[in-house]
């Protein structure tokens, strides 16, 4: 289970936002949602969250974008944090790229619950989730 664990969802779709959220609390885990890197950006500065799930592509600042911000903040800012990457418009020649960039897993969309559930345990270290 993801119990216990904050996690900041970035999606700027709101549908997709809802059902991210609500995989993630039923999974046990407490979820901020928001719209746009921006607002990511200002949740950091309130707290790192344990996780970060973003979407690639958004409107007024992609996902890379939002990344490369969190990882110039110091560790006790959030730098560190784990972070996966969602889309479903990227192929499979872009996946070395998310990663490189400094997210450590990337989901597709659509995706399954399970797979969602697994890859927030494997970036967080947990089991059974």
């Amino acid at each position: 289970m993801l119990r216990g664990l904050k996690i900041l969802v970035v999606e700027d779709e709101r549908g997709v936002r809802l059902l991210l959220t609500r995989v993630l609390e039923d999974a046990g885990a407490t979820v901020t949602a928001v719209a746009s890197r921006a607002d990511a950006l200002a949740e950091f500065e309130r707290g790192a969250p344990d996780v970060l799930l973003s979407d690639i592509r958004m409107p007024g600042g992609d996902g890379y974008e939002l990344i490369r911000r969190v990882r110039a903040l110091p560790a006790e800012g959030g730098g560190r944090t784990p972070a996966i990457a969602v889309s479903a418009s990227v192929d499979d020649a872009e996946i070395p790229r998310i990663l490189a960039a400094g997210f450590q897993k990337f989901i597709r969309k659509p995706f399954e619950v399970a797979e969602l559930r697994d890859a927030v345990a494997a970036v967080t270290r947990r089991r059974g989730a």
